[in-house]
C-alpha cells in the first residue's frame, strides 16, 4: 500500500466517530500501556520466584478463573447498573489488587491475590464492548473495534518492551506501575465517559414490539450465538499461549525476560502498523472466509514455534499468528454485535468473554502439564490441531448464517427489528 492510499486509509477509519468513542479509545491506551501482569505472571513465577511451569500454570489459570466469574457477573452489571458505574468499579479495584499481589510472598497468597485479580480486571470487557455498541453507528462498527484493538496493541508494543526491562530489575515495580496507570483510566472514565445504556421506553412491553426481558438463560440457549462462543474459546486458547505458553519454553531454552519482551513486542508493534491498511482491505470480504484463514493462521503461525531457535525465529512466528489476529479480532467482534439485542449486550458481551476467560484458565494448565511432561513442541502441534479444527468451525458456522436470517440472538429476544445492531451485509466484514 503506497503512503498516499494509507494516509487515505487512516483518515477514513477515524472520521466520523463520536466523542464519547475517543475517550474510551483514550481510557484503552492507558489501560494497556500499563498491561504487566498478564504478560509477565509466568516469567515472575519461574524466574523471579523459582516456582514450576506447573505451579506458574496454576496462578494464572487462577487468575483466568477469576475471569469466568466476572465476565457473567459483570455482564448482568453492565445491563442492570450502567457501562459507566461497571467500568469504575472494575477499574478501581484492579488498581487495588494489582498493587497488592505484587507484595505477597506466600505461595497461597500469591495464588488467591491472583484469583482477585482476575475477577476485577476482566470484570470491565463486557462494559467497554457494550459501550462501544451503543455509542457507534452500526455501519461504523467494524472500524471501531479494529481502532480500539489497534489502541489494546499500541499500548501493548510500548508496556512489552519497557516492562521487559523493568522486570530484570524490579517487578514489584511492574505491579505498581500498572496500577497506576489503572487509576488513570477510573479518572478518565468518571470525568469524561457519560452513561451510555439504552433506555427502555416507559411503559413499553414485549407485546407492543419490545424486547422482553433478557437473561443469562436467554444468551446460553441461544445456540448460534453459543457456537460463536465456543470458536472463540478455541482460538483464543491458541492465543493465550503467546503469554503463558511462549514465555515458559523461551525462558526454559535459556533465553531472558527482555528477549521475550521484545519478541512479543512484535505482535504490537505489527498490530500497530498494519491494523489500519489491514481492516481497510478486509472491510468488503467474506467473513467466511476471513474467519477461516485467521483460524489457520493462528493455530499454524503457534505450531511454527516448534521450529524456532534463535530470537529472531521465534519474532517471526509471531508475525504469523499476529496476521491472524489483526483478521480475526474485528471480524468476530462485529459479529458479536450483530447477534446481540440491544437491551441484552452487557450480558451477550459477558457470555462471550467467558470464552476468553476460560482459555485464560484453560490455557495456562494445558501449556504447563504439556511442557513439563512431553516438552514445548508437543503444546506447539496443539495449537496447529486447534487452529484446523476452528477453521472447520467457522466455515460450518457462516455458512448458516445468511444476511435472512442473520440475528439469532435478537430472534430469541422478541425478533423487534428496531431493537437489534443493523445486520451487516453479507459481503461486508461481520
Amino acid at each position: 500500500m503506497s503512503a498516499a492510499r494509507f494516509g487515505q486509509a487512516a483518515r477514513g477509519s477515524v472520521s466520523g466517530l463520536p466523542r464519547a468513542f475517543w475517550w474510551l479509545w483514550t481510557s484503552t491506551l492507558v489501560n494497556r500501556l500499563g498491561a504487566f501482569v498478564a504478560t509477565f505472571m509466568t516469567l515472575y513465577l519461574t524466574l523471579d520466584r523459582g516456582y514450576s511451569a506447573s505451579f506458574a500454570g496454576l496462578v494464572v489459570a487462577l487468575h483466568g478463573l477469576g475471569g469466568v466469574v466476572s465476565s457473567l457477573v459483570a455482564g448482568v452489571m453492565t445491563d442492570r447498573l450502567g457501562r459507566r458505574p461497571t467500568l469504575l468499579a472494575a477499574q478501581t479495584s484492579t488498581a487495588f489488587s494489582v498493587a497488592l499481589l505484587g507484595f505477597m510472598e506466600h505461595p497461597a497468597a500469591i495464588a488467591a491475590v491472583a484469583l482477585l485479580v482476575g475477577v476485577t480486571s476482566n470484570a470491565s470487557r463486557p462494559a467497554v464492548a457494550a459501550m462501544m455498541a451503543d455509542i457507534v453507528r452500526p455501519e461504523d462498527r467494524v472500524r471501531a473495534f479494529a481502532l480500539n484493538y489497534w489502541a489494546i496493541n499500541l499500548g501493548f508494543a510500548v508496556s512489552a518492551t519497557a516492562a521487559g526491562v523493568i522486570a530484570e530489575y524490579s517487578y514489584l515495580a511492574g505491579f505498581l506501575g500498572e496500577a497506576a496507570l489503572t487509576l488513570v483510566c477510573a479518572v478518565l472514565v468518571f470525568v469524561k465517559l457519560p452513561e451510555s445504556r439504552p433506555e427502555r421506553p416507559g411503559g413499553a412491553s414485549a407485546a407492543a414490539g419490545e424486547e422482553p426481558a433478557i437473561g443469562l438463560g436467554t444468551v446460553l440457549r441461544d445456540g448460534r450465538f453459543m457456537g460463536v462462543v465456543g470458536l472463540s474459546f478455541l482460538i483464543s486458547l491458541i492465543f493465550t499461549q503467546g503469554s503463558v505458553g511462549l514465555p515458559v519454553a523461551m525462558g526454559a531454552a535459556g533465553f531472558s525476560p527482555g528477549d521475550y519482551g521484545l519478541v512479543v513486542a512484535v505482535n504490537g508493534v505489527l498490530i500497530v502498523l498494519l491494523q489500519i491498511p489491514v481492516t481497510a482491505f478486509i472491510e468488503r470480504r467474506d467473513p467466511q472466509k476471513l474467519l477461516v484463514i485467521s483460524a489457520l493462521l493462528a493455530g499454524y503461525g503457534f505450531a511454527l514455534t516448534a521450529f524456532a531457535g534463535p530470537v529472531w525465529a521465534y519474532a517471526l512466528t509471531v508475525c504469523v499468528w499476529t496476521l491472524a489476529e489483526i483478521v480475526n479480532s474485528p471480524t468476530q467482534m462485529s459479529l458479536v454485535v450483530r447477534l446481540s439485542p440491544v437491551h441484552g449486550r452487557g450480558r451477550y458481551q459477558g457470555v462471550y468473554n467467558l470464552s476468553w476467560a476460560v482459555a485464560s484458565l484453560v490455557a495456562p494448565l494445558m501449556a504447563g502439564l504439556m511442557i513439563d511432561r512431553y516438552g514445548a513442541d508437543w503444546l506447539w502441534g496443539a495449537t496447529g490441531v486447534l487452529g484446523t479444527v476452528a477453521a472447520a468451525g467457522y466455515w460450518l458456522l457462516m455458512r448458516r448464517l445468511s444476511e435472512g436470517d442473520a440475528g439469532s440472538g435478537a430472534a430469541v429476544a422478541g425478533g423487534a427489528g428496531a431493537a437489534r445492531p443493523k445486520p451487516v451485509p453479507a459481503d461486508a466484514e461481520a
